[in-house]
């Protein structure tokens, strides 16, 4: 490939500060929004509203996937390869994805669907409104807003920060889902805790009117620094095939999809099946949000701690020790059986997904750390095209655990009602609930701390080697972002 003169910098009217980590926690805050609340309340809305079987939302979710093999990917090449001509890569399309996805994930809780007489019909608006969100509108937002951290600052403590802030908004969005959210659509019928469908469609229309808000906040807020040592106007790239096979020869991309598809499994397996853990197992919806604000505030306490534990042992080594321990008391929570003991419950609880939030908060500096690792081995610069292959794989987790849930929730013997109507599940079904609540996320937990270990290999010490290499090609370059006050 012929070398050509360097493209200028970006102008850039400001260094990186609490500006930028502010906006873009929330991007996240937004994406959350939609995300989270899908998470959390898609496979009860369409079992106990809807009347769906719960196999057959599990199998839109995994098939749902397939489709996102060839967006996500295809999405994050195409951001790649266009000519910005000097322009922000990435920022401008958190304004452009906005409202489409926030008025596809709105039309998923719609409560007229629950009077619809057609089976066919309800899985039929359930399958063209899922595939819409996830698989088209989500994917135009998140995998420019993804791939924007790596421009945003080139040094690894900044975007550690910048993670962590990202992981902040997201509990922000899951504090007021698995706290609030609750509280409203969770009602009393006849001394039984039962999900209203008219109250999750309105939740859901506020939901996507706050995301909109989040992701206009973002856009105004955040800013790209950093420019690939080549240059980005005039080089074309490698061939399509060609940087996928680079990319997926990438042993520290390979490592962290992997822990990243057990970390979903372990994260999102019990948020779906949350509503029928304190719905069905404890009786007691309403310490849904209790157990959520247990859960997600004291987390909040990483927005300090993850960068300095980042900064002093390496984020790869901090995550492996919190994942053993949050592992540890899930799988302990199990084998004390607390049916009667909801409160005891919460506290382990609480502990677990404080140490799990450790990793959590860092996992998108993870991914940062893999397109620096590229980079410095193949010479390209391909922040979207790394960010989509990832994204699809923590999407393929995403429907992995939501899938497993609606699955298991028919291994289980789970029964499924249409509006208010209330069945009582056997006892078999309540403890098969609990297990898939605390020991299998537990054990998977666990998992993901051995993956991290042994299968992803940018310890501390690479990570900074990786960033001071990329920062001599670039000051040799001459790309080197000009910072003024």
């Amino acid at each position: 490939m012929t070398d050509t003169a360097a493209a200028p910098p970006r102008k850039v009217t400001r260094p990186f500060g609490w500006r930028d980590k502010i906006g873009y926690l929330f991007g996240d805050f937004g994406n959350d929004f939609t995300f989270i609340l899908q998470a959390f309340f898609f496979l009860a809305f369409y079992t106990r509203v809807v009347g769906i079987d719960a196999a057959h939302v599990g199998t839109l979710l995994i098939a749902a996937r397939l489709l996102d093999a060839f967006t996500d990917v295809g999405f994050g090449r195409f951001l790649d390869t266009r000519n910005t001509r000097g322009q922000e890569k990435f920022r401008p399309w958190i304004l452009r994805g906005a409202l489409p996805v926030a008025i596809a994930s709105a039309l998923m809780y719609m409560n007229f669907l629950a009077g619809w007489e057609s089976y066919g019909a309800r899985v039929a608006w359930m399958v063209a409104t899922y595939l819409l969100w996830g698989s088209i509108t989500y994917t135009m937002i998140n995998i420019p807003y993804g791939s924007m951290a790596s421009l945003i600052s080139g040094d690894p403590d900044d975007r550690a920060q910048l993670s962590v802030f990202r992981s902040g908004g997201a509990i922000l969005a899951a504090l007021i889902i698995s706290v609030a959210v609750p509280l409203i659509v969770n009602i009393e019928v006849d001394g039984n805790s039962v999900l209203s469908g008219e109250r999750m469609m309105w939740v859901g229309i506020a939901m996507s009117v706050g995301a909109v808000i989040c992701y206009v906040l973002c856009y105004l807020n955040v800013q790209e620094r950093v420019t690939a040592a080549k240059d980005v106007e005039d080089a074309r790239h490698m061939g399509f095939g060609q940087v996928i096979r680079s990319v997926l020869g990438n042993r520290s991309l390979s490592g962290l999809v992997v822990a990243a598809l057990l970390l979903l499994v372990a994260n999102l397996l019990p948020s779906g099946l949350v509503a029928f853990l304190w719905l069905d197992y404890f009786n007691a919806g309403s310490l849904q949000a209790v157990a959520g604000l247990a859960g997600l505030a004291p987390g909040l306490l990483l927005l300090y701690f993850a960068p300095l534990l980042a900064r002093r042992f390496g984020k790869r080594e901090a995550s492996v020790v919190a994942l053993v321990i949050g592992g540890g008391i899930l799988i302990l929570a199990y084998f004390l059986d607390l049916q009667g003991q909801p409160t005891l419950f919460i506290v382990l609880f609480a502990l677990s997904q404080l140490s799990i939030a450790v990793f959590n908060f860092m996992i998108w500096a993870f991914i940062v750390d893999v397109i620096d690792d590229q980079e410095v081995r193949s010479g390209e610069r391909d922040d979207a095209t790394i960010y989509g292959i990832y994204s699809w794989a923590r999407k393929l987790g995403q429907a992995l655990a939501g899938g497993l849930a609606g699955w298991a929730l028919g291994w289980v013997g789970y029964v499924s009602t249409t509006g208010t109507a209330q069945v009582q599940q056997s006892e078999g079904t309540l403890t098969g609930i609990y297990a898939l609540s605390t020991l299998v996320p537990g054990l998977t937990l666990v998992a993901v701390a051995l993956a991290l270990q042994f299968l992803y290999p940018l310890s501390k010490k690479r990570v900074d080697a990786n960033a001071a290499e990329l920062r001599r090609r670039r000051i040799a370059a001459g790309v080197e972002a000009t910072v003024t006050d």
